[in-house]
């Protein structure tokens, strides 16, 4: 029977304190891994991990995060793009700086996280994998998201362009894109609603399978494509959304 899927590697998940992210570190440190969890507030990353407050849309806080990495470890071998915001407003309504706002964590956060992981991962031996979150309003429109929907959509091409950019040099870059997962935001998002309970209905409602993601889930398939597993893949945008961009 094979090991632990990454025992002895070197990972940063950003975004670890809570939802997705703190499941991708869950078992990154389940299978292996040594993991620095980045987060705003760190209070909520998982105990085996190595915390550290970032806040991604700033570039000394990323590239401290891989500085710490290789300090400690002396390579990086798995970078989990993963800190997002959400918005709910339609263009019309958006303003600049809830514009500026998406953009700055959910666009920035993760050139900067592909930009200091891929510079540590190309100088050393054996590369390194990067995994952004994204979503699959990235790949279709939303109601009432114009900021998250752009921001995300260029989640999912920078991923490409990374992905083509260092093919032949041992830097595999993917992204995931969920549907509505059953996460603290979307707590909060219908916790502010007039009516939860509809709210809820509205959102399990788009999915065809009828109920939320997990995270868990998502970050199964982070996971999976951040393992050898993966191997052949990079340059890909995996689709879990319960069925929404195939209706």
């Amino acid at each position: 029977m094979s090991g632990p899927r990454f025992q002895g590697r070197t990972a940063i998940v950003t975004g670890a304190g809570s939802g997705i992210g703190r499941e991708i570190t869950r078992i990154l440190l389940d299978e292996g891994a040594w993991v620095i969890g980045a987060d705003r507030d760190t209070g909520g990353v998982p105990e085996r991990a190595t915390p550290m407050q970032a806040d991604v849309s700033s570039e000394s806080d990323v590239a401290a995060l891989v500085a710490a990495a290789v300090a400690r470890r002396g390579r990086l071998d798995i970078m989990c793009n993963n800190a997002g915001i959400g918005s709910t407003v339609d263009v019309v309504e958006c303003s600049v700086e809830e514009w500026d706002r998406v953009f700055a964590v959910n666009v920035r956060g993760v050139f900067l996280g592909c930009k200091h992981a891929a510079k540590q991962m190309l100088a050393q031996d054996g590369g390194g994998v990067i995994v952004n979150t994204a979503s699959v309003a990235g790949m279709i429109g939303l109601r009432d998201r114009a900021a998250y929907c752009a921001s995300k959509g260029a989640v999912i091409t920078l991923t490409k362009q990374v992905a083509v950019q260092y093919a032949t040099r041992g830097v595999r870059c993917n992204c995931v894109c969920p549907g509505t997962v059953d996460s603290p935001w979307v707590g909060r998002l219908l916790d502010a609603a007039p009516d939860a309970a509809e709210a809820r209905r509205q959102l399990v409602g788009r999915q065809p399978l009828g109920r939320l993601g997990t995270p868990a889930e998502v970050a199964e398939a982070v996971c999976y494509l951040a393992s050898d597993a993966a191997a052949f893949a990079t340059g890909t945008a995996l689709v879990l959304d319960g069925g929404i961009a195939a209706g």
